[in-house]
């Protein structure tokens, strides 16, 4: 190797070598600064493009992010709807083998005791007052008129804690007694 070199160097002048390698140098040099200064010039349109593209990339990914995200939304939210579905109906299964009654048993019972109330609210206003009266005298002040008036019985015969369960007799011409009137009798009854 050293034998070939000797021969390049003494073929080509010492001076002509350093020239070429100088003019190579140059020629390198001058091409990099040449690709820097179009890289630069380039570099601009190329970072706008690639800027572009990205944000239509990431406009795309939004939208199919935002479907996948509403797809499965709507299978959580179904599923939840099951889950409670599920769960109310157990509740209300161990609700109604404890005996406890259910919304819909509560709002049967509150509509028949509406009925009840408008009913007995109507056989209070359809009787006269005369009648209701009469029901609601105790019974040893209500003796009938074709009977003498007897003496009052002695209290120690009598039961004092049991109150007057059913009226006194009344006459022939007296009108029958109505639920009612039957109300009024009770203390607390508030009718």
């Amino acid at each position: 190797m050293g034998k070939k070199l000797k021969a390049l160097a003494g073929s080509l002048a010492e001076g002509q070598l350093a020239m070429t390698v100088k003019e190579s140098a140059q020629q390198i040099w001058l091409a990099g600064l040449g690709a820097f200064a179009k890289a630069q010039e380039e570099g601009n349109k190329v970072f706008d493009a690639l800027v572009k593209e990205g944000e239509n990339i990431q406009s795309r990914t939004r939208k199919l992010t935002d479907e996948k995200i509403a797809e499965v939304a709507g299978k959580a939210a179904g599923t939840w709807d099951r889950l409670e579905q599920v769960f109310e109906d157990r509740v209300a299964r161990a609700l109604g083998s404890l005996g406890v009654p259910s919304k819909k048993d509560i709002d049967k019972l509150s509509k028949r005791v509406a009925e009840l109330t408008a009913v007995v609210q109507e056989l209070t206003e359809a009787k006269p007052a005369p009648a209701a009266k009469a029901a609601v005298a105790p019974a040893a002040t209500t003796v009938p008129a074709s009977k003498p008036a007897a003496a009052p019985k002695p209290a120690a015969k009598k039961p004092a804690a049991k109150p007057a369960a059913k009226p006194a007799a009344k006459p022939a011409d007296a009108k029958a007694v109505t639920p009612a009137d039957v109300l009024k009798t009770i203390p607390g009854s508030g009718a």
